[in-house]
Formats: C-alpha cells, structure tokens, sequence
C-alpha cells in the first residue's frame, strides 16, 4: 500500500510535526522550484467566491432533482416533507459549523482524515481513509455521475426511454473530462465551478419564480392537508432525513483544501454560513414549487421530478431543464473531485497512502496522482450496483465517521484547550450534531440491516490493512523493490515531484 518504511510511530511523529505546522499557522508547502523559478506547490488560490462556490456547487448536484422522492415517501405527507427539509439544512448548518471550528483550528487540508487523526491518532484515520477509497467516494461519484449521464441524454431521446448503457456511457465520458480537468489547472478548475454555480442557482430560480407566481395565484390544493398523519411512519423517518441529508451533504468539502484558502480563519466559517443559507432557502422553496403544480402521487410516480415540474408550466422550455441538471451534477463531480483529491494528498503525506500521491505536476502544480486514483474504482462501480442502494449503504458510512469527526471535536477540546481556535462554536451545536448522526446510523441498522451490515464490513476490513500496510511494515526485500520501482515508474510517467 505505502512504498515508504514508515511504522506507526513515525506516522504518529508525522501526525504531530503536521499539527505543530497547523498550530504556527504555516502550512507544510514544498520548498521545490519548478523551471520559471515558482514553488512546485499547491497555491493559496482559493478565494470566498471561490470557496462559496465550492460549497454551494458539490452540495446542489442532483440531490434536489432526485430526492424529493426518497422524502416524500418516507416521512409520509407533504407537511411532514417540507419540515424534513427545514430540519435537514438547520441539522447540517450545525454540522458545517463545527467543521468551521476544526477547519480554523487545524489549518491543514484533508478534511475528516485529517481531524480525526488529530483526534484518534493514525489508525481510526486510516480506516476512515480505506472505507473512503474503497466504498465511500466512489459510489457517491458513481451516483452523481449517473444523474449527469441521465440528464444530458434526455433531451435527445424525449420522449422515449434512454437506453441504459447510453446513460453509463456519457456518465464514463463525463468522470473523464472531469478528472482531465482537475490535472490540468486548479486555476480553471475554480472559474469552471464558480460558472457551474451559477447555472444551477439559474436553474433553481426557473422553478421557484414560476412556482411562486402559482402560488400567489391560489395553487394552493395540494396543501390543504399537508399534515395527514395517517401516512407517517416512525421507522421511515430516518430514511427520510437520509435521503434529505444526502442532498444538504457538500458542506464539509471546504476543509479539504484548507491549506488552499487564503486567510481560512475568516474564509471558511463566512464561507460556510454564506452557502448554507442559500442552499436551504433554494431547496425548501424548490419543494413547495414543486407542491404547486403536482400532488403527493404525481410527485412519486415522476422519473425525475425537475422535469416533470418543467414540462406542466414551462411548455417547450423543459427541454433545457435537464441539461441545466446535467450542468448541475457536473459541478458537483467537479467540487467533490477537487477536494477529495486534497484528502489522498495529505494521506500520502501522512505516510498512509503510495508517496507518488502527494507528488505535485511540476508544471500545472496540482495533484496529478492524487486526482486519478478513484477514477477505476468509480469506473467499477459505475457498472455494477443500483443507484438507490449505493445511497443508503453509502449514507450509513458516511454518517458514522461525520459523527465521529464532531465527536472529535467535543474531544479535542478537553484534551487540547489551549489550542487556538479564530472561531469556536457553542458546545451545543457539535453535541445536537452528534446525537443526530449516530440515531440515524442506529436507525439505519433497523431500517435496512444488509446494506449497513455490508458497508459495516467494508470499514472494518481497514483494520487488518492497517496492520499489513502500515503498522508491520518489514516488508521482504523483493516487495519493497517493486514498490520502489512501480512509485518511480508512476513519477516519470505522470511527471511529478515530491511537495516538501
């Protein structure tokens, strides 16, 4: 797994120097120069536009497209759907900011790696890392990528059925443009997200303006019994909050490039609030357009939901809805790559992960290997597995380290006061955050035990790969060569150098 003789002991010294740098505020940037004389590093180039859009652009993906139906048919009524969505943003606006705290207070990119490392030390962090690289992030990039594929095919195959091959063809195509993209230049990376952005909060506005304009004029029936609590079921409440926190999770993307931010102690909380009210505001007025001109059963028998909306109020113009999705998922894939390239860059530095990892292109300066490695994995997973299932098997994973990350926080600051924190939240926020993510993690073991049990599995296998790869690490002579060799190969190929 790591080329490099690095025992636990030396992860744990790394651990430290790491968190010494974060604590005089200077991050471990390279001293290596590249031919024009420039640091081969990665720049602070990360602005509060830049950083907003980060946030706003992963969090609205295909999330508001889709999951309006998980919602709608767990909690029950349209009542009880829209308040799973008010509690849904407040809920994540908590979690986003104790990430704020942390991403002040630990001024190192790596986002929950890097946290709970600080707080549980290298081998709670590993197995956070090895759930992500295995499970976690591919499938979420699968799911995101085939909302993109669905969505840009639409309007060439309206009004028929896309064959499904079609859809995992584009969405192979559009993985690869965004991986191309990311080598290329952080540069360009940033402007393309910041105009993705904006076209999707376009493509909000032209379904809140029209629904709104329904709703002045009276369209008000399918509220009239909004609170029909007939239908609510307790054990699909979780599902539902699953499926709304799905479409709020992005907010913690930002503090995986810390270390890219220029001046984080004011960027990444302004940033965070700034994105957290916009998002929830667009979804919940989205909803009650969507209410508007469609009743509870029209809603859940719709393939996809925007365009369906689109084609009752706005005629011929529905045909640009979908690519408007499209362009949404797009910037979606676009932010999430970006930043959890960082992630891998710092696991590598950390010890933990192949060194040609934090190796940095001597002439784009970004991450080149560190933004290619989920490319197969999301391939494989693209191919094989059902899009809803990947959801909730992936939520579950992605819940219990979030709420291990903040449990991390409350941790920390009992074991390390006098760390300085620019910004600190009340103490309430992280515990409310807390207890959330573990009930739904615990409700998501009664209401669907197989797709927890499996990812359960899937995070503990990181154990014995921590020991093989990390912690024992006298590897035979042969082995390590090879190692050797196949990181140098890599190095050439892709032409990049070590950072520090």
């Amino acid at each position: 797994m790591t080329n490099r003789s690095a025992s636990a002991h030396s992860d744990e010294k790394a651990a430290a120097n790491g968190h010494k740098a974060s604590q005089n505020g200077t991050d471990p940037v390279s001293k290596v120069q590249d031919e024009d004389n420039r640091k081969v590093e990665l720049g602070k180039k990360v602005t509060l536009l830049r950083g907003i859009s980060i946030i706003i652009g992963t969090i609205i993906g295909a999330g508001i497209f889709i999951s309006p139906k998980g919602i709608l048919s767990h909690s029950g009524s349209i009542g009880m759907s829209l308040i799973v969505w008010i509690a849904c943003g407040v809920l994540s606006l908590f979690g986003a900011l104790s990430y704020a705290e942390l991403g002040t207070c630990i001024k190192k990119s790596g986002g929950h790696y890097t946290y709970i490392m600080e707080a549980f030390g290298p081998q709670m962090a590993f197995i956070r890392l090895w759930a992500d690289l295995i499970a976690i992030r591919p499938a979420a990039m699968a799911v995101i990528s085939l909302a993109f594929g669905q969505y840009i095919l639409e309007p060439l195959f309206m009004p028929c059925n896309i064959p499904p091959m079609a859809v995992k063809l584009a969405t192979a195509i559009g993985i690869t443009s965004v991986m191309y993209l990311n080598s290329m230049s952080v540069t360009w990376t940033a402007r393309i997200q910041i105009f993705l952005t904006f076209s999707k909060l376009l493509a909000i506005g032209i379904i809140i303006v029209p629904g709104m304009y329904q709703l002045f004029k009276g369209e008000t029936r399918n509220f009239e019994n909004a609170f029909e609590l007939s239908n609510v079921k307790l054990s699909g409440m979780p599902l539902a909050f699953y499926s709304g926190m799905y479409a709020y999770a992005g907010w913690f993307y930002l503090n995986f490039v810390t270390e890219e931010i220029d001046n984080p102690e004011k960027t990444v909380p302004l940033a965070i609030c700034i994105s957290m009210a916009i998002v929830t505001s667009c979804y919940v007025l989205t909803n009650v357009a969507y209410y508007t001109v469609m009743s509870a059963e029209e809603l859940l028998a719709s393939q996809a939901v925007a365009v369906t909306f689109a084609e009752k109020l706005l005629g011929n113009f529905s045909i640009a809805v979908p690519v408007f999705v499209a362009l949404s998922c797009y910037g979606s894939m676009n932010g999430s790559i970006f930043a959890l390239s960082r992630m891998f860059y710092v696991a590598s530095r950390e010890g933990q992960l192949p060194e040609v990892l934090s190796m940095i292109h001597i002439r784009r300066h970004t991450p080149l290997a560190a933004v290619l490695i989920l490319y197969p994995m999301t391939m494989l997973q693209l191919f094989v597995g059902d899009i809803y299932s990947l959801l909730n098997f992936m939520s579950f994973l992605r819940w219990l380290f979030i709420g291990v990350v903040v449990l991390g926080l409350i941790y920390l600051r009992y074991t390390k006061p006098d760390l300085p924190r620019p910004f600190k939240v009340p103490l309430f926020i992280p515990v409310v955050f807390c207890l959330t993510c573990f009930f739904m993690v615990f409700m998501s073991l009664y209401s669907d035990p197989v797709n927890t049990g499996i990812g359960f599995v899937i995070s503990l296998t990181g154990i014995p790969a921590y020991y093989m790869f990390i912690y024992f690490n006298h590897r035979p002579k042969w082995l390590q060569q090879a190692l050797d060799s196949f990181n140098r190969t890599l190095q050439i190929i892709l032409e990049v150098v070590p950072a520090d």
